[in-house]
């Protein structure tokens, strides 16, 4: 599992933000594609929990983001 971990933060440290980007629309898809396959008798359940996963990590990415943009001294980023 630590193989596999390291080789997925090499491929993050090695990708741009639209490489980024599509991980994400892909990751969005997949999310949208199981949520089809929840029978409707059970979807308040998995909102219950889909919902507080969703804010305790997006609102950090969030806020760190922002810091990122908001710094006054941040220079162009070379590639």
């Amino acid at each position: 599992m630590k193989k596999l971990f390291a080789a997925a933060d090499r491929y993050i440290q090695r990708s741009d933000w639209k490489t980024i980007a599509v991980l994400k629309f892909c990751l969005l898809a997949l999310g949208v594609l199981a949520g089809m396959a929840v029978p409707a008798k059970h979807k308040k359940a998995v909102a219950a929990v889909a919902l507080p996963v969703f804010a305790v990590t997006y609102f950090p990415l969030l806020f760190s983001f922002a810091r990122e943009a908001l710094q006054k001294d941040a220079g162009p980023v070379d590639d």
